[in-house]
């Protein structure tokens, strides 16, 4: 009878032990080589996003990570393999001795080459959400939005007649009206780096963005900001005023990028514009 005797008997409970063992590892194996494979195309879309190029080899080594596998059941596979013909080392009770070397363990390499890819991937990881750190902050450090509700009263240009001092001039911003005492808002993150009062731009501060940004608000009633403090966008930084040198209340708004003015609507979003 096979099995008949108590060695033969322990062999096989383990043998199926092992079967279940090895069913478990060859699955979780399988997850982990379609898990890198979906990983690996989201990193492409992810690296495509934040204006790195394809990445080939990724692709290649997950591909022949997930391709050296040989899908779900190799280990099993080996498992179930054809005992050693008659020549192999036996036991004493006829059973095949290199069990062992049988169960599919031959395939480290394999699991070395996902484990290759999960670090591959995990570098690309980091390096895409460094870029889009600094992108993001970029981006929330650029004037893109108006500091206040209003009409566009006069644009930027290097010619305007002034309606005060009756003479030809540069308008080294864009001109808001706006009600008296309208709130107006940080139209970027920054530091506020001066607050005056001037002849001509009456209640006047000017913020910091970095990048050689720089915003400048004039004839404000009121400044809400002091010097050295940090503001976000769409926070209330002062009201809308008739300070200085003005016709009316309105916001005066100046972009300066390393020292020099450009037009604010550069900047600003499409759907931020009011006419």
């Amino acid at each position: 009878t096979p099995y008949a005797t108590p060695s033969a008997r322990l062999l096989a409970a383990e043998n199926v032990r092992l079967r279940a063992e090895l069913q478990g590892i060859d699955t979780r194996i399988a997850a982990l080589s379609d898990t890198l494979a979906t990983l690996g195309v989201r990193d492409q879309q992810i690296r495509l996003l934040a204006g790195f190029p394809a990445d080939s080899t990724a692709d290649s080594s997950v591909a022949g990570a997930v391709a050296a596998m040989g899908g779900s059941g190799r280990a099993l596979a080996s498992l179930n393999a054809p005992a050693p013909s008659a020549g192999a080392p036996s036991s004493p009770n006829g059973l095949p001795k290199p069990f062992l070397g049988r169960l599919g363990f031959g395939s480290r390499a394999d699991i070395e080459g996902l484990i290759t890819r999960a670090t591959a991937l995990s570098a690309n990881f980091r390096a895409v959400n460094d870029t889009l750190t600094v992108n993001f902050e970029r981006l929330a450090n650029t004037p893109s939005i108006m500091p206040t509700t209003g009409w566009l009263s006069s644009h930027f240009t290097q010619s305007r007649f002034h309606p005060i001092l009756h003479a030809s001039r540069a308008h080294e911003g864009i001109d808001l009206s706006a009600p008296m005492g309208a709130p107006i808002i940080a139209p970027a993150a920054g530091r506020v780096i001066s607050v005056a009062n001037e002849p001509g731009y009456g209640r006047t501060f000017q913020i910091d963005h970095g990048s050689g940004i720089i915003t400048r608000f004039a004839h404000c009633s009121r400044i809400l900001v002091h010097v050295g403090q940090a503001v976000t966008r769409g926070q209330p930084i002062a009201t809308i005023g008739n300070s200085g040198l003005s016709t009316g209340p309105h916001l005066h708004y100046e972009v300066h990028v390393n020292g020099k003015p450009v037009d604010p609507l550069r900047f600003v979003l499409p759907d931020k514009v009011t006419d």
